[in-house]
């Protein structure tokens, strides 16, 4: 049965600086966090087009910089806040989402990343890229401090920006779209520049003959109509009765993909679900071969569904940033929020054989195609002048004891309070003087 990997792995520890040479390349770095599995994938496709215009990237996890392991506390405490305590989480969300900068115990972890962080920079650095807000508000503080003298960018990962994305001395915040550009610019993001996704070229519309080979391939029927339905690489929130609730419609067959999560997997098999896979290698074959995404976190994989010329549905959305994704989703144009079951019927009818699908389709590959990426942005900044694109880039101590309680106690607190990823609600009608536009909105989604 094929594998689900919705993006690579994390990105591997840091090497020394011998071991990194370029070949006089310029060096970009890229900081991201393996927290699921959207921060990571933004950094790939970010390094994927910097390769390709000739810089040598080097890759962080920003998790990795953190001392005593925190960052694996870290991530654990917000995982298990978010399996475990769904609700309890949404609210405490609702409860940080507003704060105008962290808390004294984020503050404080992140001052002790700093050192590290600054030392994993090789001298000949030129710029570095933030996919992960943690890591913008360390890498914010050192340029503000004059410690990092070349410019920094916080690439926005997710639809709906919170405040915590907003660092001050962070040099350019890069937005896929003009709803998270607007949100970003209403906080006071310096030079907000919309630049589009920066997903694998490997997923695009299917022809008829794509479409075939890969229901073949993956064992799906011919001829029924399928929703993917995904829950990003923890296989989070209710996607069981998700599942079943598509399966009830009769409007189309669920494809479920349940990530690294294989008890999931199992139980929805058990719960007499046809197609269920856990991590599949093949994402952009899997999208060929489906009609629509149901989703319940607005991340990289709604991205990828809309190069894909899938329509996109939200639905049972994770707490946080799933739910405001969802709705920015929808205030783009983009895809569709099912809040109730009534609703799923009626609007996967749509998506799959209506106007509505089509006009998500168009929005969704007029996204990719329309944005200029993020290079030029990048060497706008740096002064520097990128290389033709390549034709065809490659694929590319334990805390003990009374330290390691406190350890734990500090990174869950850090958790409540960063949301991880958490996004702010709209605030279109302030309008920041400070606030500068680099590259270009998308023409006629400036709303």
């Amino acid at each position: 049965m094929p594998q689900h990997r919705e993006h690579p792995p994390g990105s591997p520890p840091a090497l020394p600086v011998a071991q990194r040479r370029g070949a006089g390349r310029q060096r970009i770095v890229v900081l991201s966090a393996s927290v699921g599995a959207g921060h990571d994938g933004a950094a790939d496709g970010l390094a994927a087009r910097l390769a390709g215009h000739g810089f040598q990237v080097d890759r962080y996890d920003f998790l990795d910089l953190l001392p005593a392991r925190a960052g694996k506390l870290l991530c654990g405490a917000y995982h298990r806040l978010l399996t475990r305590a769904p609700e309890s989480y949404q609210r405490l969300y609702q409860a940080t989402e507003r704060a105008a900068r962290p808390g004294a115990v984020w503050r404080a972890l992140l001052r002790s990343a700093e050192r590290r962080t600054l030392a994993a920079l090789p001298p000949d650095t030129t710029a570095v890229i933030s996919t992960y807000p943690g890591a913008s508000q360390v890498l914010g503080a050192l340029r503000q401090r004059g410690l990092l003298t070349v410019p920094v960018f916080t690439y926005l990962t997710d639809f709906s920006v919170h405040a915590l994305w907003i660092a001050p001395g962070v040099d350019a915040h890069l937005a896929v779209h003009p709803v998270p550009a607007a949100q970003a610019h209403a906080q006071g993001a310096a030079a907000v520049t919309v630049v589009g996704p920066v997903t694998d070229p490997r997923f695009s519309p299917a022809t008829a003959g794509q479409r075939a080979a890969a229901r073949a391939r993956f064992g799906l029927p011919d001829q029924a109509p399928l929703a993917l339905l995904v829950a990003g690489s923890w296989g989070v929130g209710p996607v069981r009765q998700a599942a079943a609730e598509i399966q009830a419609t009769g409007v189309a067959q669920p494809v479920v993909v349940c990530g690294r999560n294989r008890a999931l997997a199992e139980r929805v098999r058990q719960d007499g679900v046809a197609h269920v896979f856990g991590w599949v290698d093949d994402m952009p074959g899997l999208m060929h071969a489906c009609d629509v995404l149901v989703q319940n976190a607005g991340g990289l994989t709604s991205l990828e569904a809309f190069a894909a010329g899938l329509p996109v549905a939200s639905y049972r959305c994770i707490p946080g940033h799933g739910r405001t994704n969802a709705q920015a989703l929808e205030e783009g144009g983009l895809a569709a929020w099912i809040r109730t079951p009534d609703e799923l019927r009626p609007v996967l009818g749509e998506l799959l054989h209506g106007p509505r699908g089509q006009a998500q389709r168009a929005a969704g590959i007029a996204l990719h195609r329309a944005a200029c990426g993020p290079v030029p942005a990048i060497t706008a900044r740096t002064g520097r002048r990128a290389a033709p694109p390549a034709p065809a880039p490659a694929p590319a101590a334990r805390p003990a004891g009374r330290r390691r309680l406190v350890l734990a106690a500090a990174t869950t607190a850090v958790t409540v309070s960063l949301g991880v990823a958490a996004p702010l609600t709209y605030a279109y009608t302030k309008s920041p003087a400070r606030f500068t536009t680099v590259a270009h909105y998308l023409d006629g989604d400036d709303r």
